[in-house]
């Protein structure tokens, strides 16, 4: 029998359930917006980076059209995150958490790596957005006059700092993914669960029946 944990991060089980079973920690959808997100920030960091190495190629268009691809995702997952998911589940830090007495579904390192995340991909996303406007596509024409140079010169900044971030993030992620103490988490964001047995030893709290 599964177990789900809502979106507060508290798993309800039947009072049957054995300590092997498996509870949803990932939905279908949730998991399709991670795997997408992360191929799409990956092809913005090579598309980005390649050339700079030395890596000829017409990264233009790729860029661009990732970029957009993120916009979309990040409108999607605020919207989700407002109103079908609980926002305190991953922004909020209550204090049993940080002193370790009681870690729900999400620990304070996952909160705060989603804050990092969090901030870069808006930076990036937002400065992305605005830089649009030089570019030539088909659906609309470049302005490039439409901003001062000066507050180019920032939207510039602050896009090169968010982009320089998301390479550390993204090693960080990856590297605290694939240590051993990660993989129940690795696999949860692969099939979407983790046993009754992980979530006790891992958040320590208790399962409501």
């Amino acid at each position: 029998m599964a177990t789900v944990i809502d979106s507060s991060g508290i798993a309800a089980a039947a009072p049957s359930a054995q300590p092997g079973s498996r509870i949803i920690r990932h939905a279908g959808i949730d998991r399709l917006y991670h795997w997408l997100t992360a191929a799409t920030v990956l092809t913005l960091m090579f598309t980005a980076f390649l050339p700079i190495l030395g890596v000829k190629f017409d990264w233009v268009v790729i860029h661009w059209v990732a970029g957009c691809v993120l916009i979309a995702l990040t409108l999607f997952h605020i919207l989700r995150a407002l109103f079908w998911q609980r926002v305190r589940a991953m922004l909020w830090f209550a204090p049993q958490e940080v002193t370790g007495h009681r870690v729900s579904k999400y620990t304070v390192a996952q909160k705060l790596m989603h804050w990092a995340m969090t901030f870069m991909v808006l930076g990036v996303t937002i400065t992305g957005a605005f830089m649009l406007m030089k570019m030539d596509t088909p659906f609309w024409k470049r302005d490039p006059y439409s901003l001062s140079q000066a507050t180019w010169g920032v939207i510039y900044v602050i896009h090169g700092i968010s982009a320089l971030s998301a390479v550390t993030f993204v090693m960080i992620h990856v590297y605290f993914s694939l240590i051993p103490q990660s993989w129940p988490y690795l696999r949860a964001m692969i099939k979407g669960w983790i046993t009754r047995q992980e979530l006790l030893e891992h958040h320590h709290t208790d399962i409501e029946g």
